[in-house]
């Protein structure tokens, strides 16, 4: 592979922290953090195995015990979560590659099991209509959320702004804000969800306010090129999908733009389910309106992330589930060996310990 252009395994400087390579892992809740949602040895070897991507981003954390909505997934708003983070940090650290903490708040996404029997907040009292919620109480229908008050919303906006600080005190290289997916964020920027009337609701300019309050709140604590912000245009996860998706998120990218930022990161793929309300928007889209770094992420193959590099319109690809099922997925491309089975759909989210999570074979030559 010719090194005269950039790939997938040419270093690339974000900002001020040098990546060794171009490939990211991508954010995945894994459900191995207990009851007590604590960083933990088994997750720093998982993340240890997969540091040879020239990125690592953690699994969405929590923000505030009232943003749970997962079993088992973990927080980052204790002085125990902070300390426990830490683990990962060095493990990661010490393969050499650098770590971002995903940042998040489930939003109506959540059950009022996890929240000591509160209903899950969102920007209006829509249900998400679909599959039901894995609870710690077994699977249970999606409720009604209860709809934030204007004056309960710089509360939260403090609770990302002190998450991004313990973050920060664990040692991490940076921080993502998760407005993708459906979870209370993006349920902001989307007006299939928010059907506000304040200053948070209406205009395609009032739905990004909150992401922009929260951005603006994480910056006072990170500098803007260590905060990258993750966004979901095409997606169907949680029952999205607004007829006016590509109005909006072109407007919250441009924004977003002027603020010098780690990078974007576009779920662009359509693996993750689709909702069809037009042509899926592109990394090239995003492109023209947002000119720092630039991640492309869901469904994507070497040779599909290779292209989009090649065409100039992303920096990086950030890859899951291959990384699952190899953690030396870097190594493979690399050598152009063949990838190991996807692993089972049931260890995904499964808190059932090291198989389905650090137990897969990597190549015999790897270090």
């Amino acid at each position: 592979m010719s090194t005269s252009s950039p790939n997938l395994l040419t270093p690339f400087n974000l900002h001020d922290l040098q990546l060794s390579n171009r490939v990211v892992l991508a954010p995945m809740t894994r459900a191995r953090a207990g009851k007590e949602r604590l960083a933990n040895e088994l997750m720093a070897e998982y993340y240890r195995q997969r540091a040879d991507a020239g990125l690592v981003i953690t699994e969405a954390t929590t923000i505030s015990a009232s943003a749970n909505g997962w079993n088992q997934s973990p927080g980052i708003y204790t002085d125990q979560m902070t300390e426990a983070w830490k683990q990962i940090v060095v493990a990661v650290h010490g393969r050499g590659s650098k770590i971002f903490m995903q940042l998040w708040h489930c939003g109506r996404a959540a059950h009022s099991s996890f929240l000591g029997g509160e209903l899950p907040v969102a920007p209006s009292a829509i249900a998400i209509k679909g599959d039901g919620v894995r609870t710690p109480e077994g699977k249970q229908a999606h409720e009604i959320p209860r709809a934030l008050e204007t004056a309960e919303l710089p509360a939260i906006v403090g609770d990302f702004r002190l998450a991004a600080q313990r973050a920060k005190a664990a040692g991490f290289d940076g921080v993502e804000i998760h407005s993708a997916n459906g979870y209370l964020l993006d349920s902001f920027l989307q007006s299939k969800t928010n059907r506000r009337t304040d200053e948070y609701g209406g205009s395609i300019e009032n739905r990004y306010r909150m992401l922009g309050d929260v951005v603006a709140a994480i910056t006072e604590i990170w500098p803007a090129n260590r905060v990258g912000v993750r966004l979901s245009p095409n997606g169907s996860f949680n029952d999205m999908g607004s007829p006016d998706f590509r109005e909006q998120f072109t407007y919250v990218a441009s924004q977003l733009d002027r603020l010098g930022l780690a990078y974007l990161h576009v779920m662009d793929g359509l693996a993750f389910g689709f909702h069809e309300l037009g042509a899926p928007m592109t990394l090239s889209e995003f492109r023209r309106v947002f000119h720092g770094p630039l991640m492309g992420n869901c469904g994507y193959t070497q040779l599909t992330a290779e292209e989009r590099i090649a065409a100039g319109d992303a920096d990086l690809i950030a890859f899951g589930r291959p990384f699952i099922s190899n953690p030396d997925l870097v190594f493979r491309f690399a050598n152009d060996l063949e990838l190991n089975p996807d692993a089972e759909v049931s260890s995904w989210y499964s808190p059932i310990g090291r198989q389905g999570y650090t137990d897969f074979p990597v190549a015999a030559t790897t270090s």
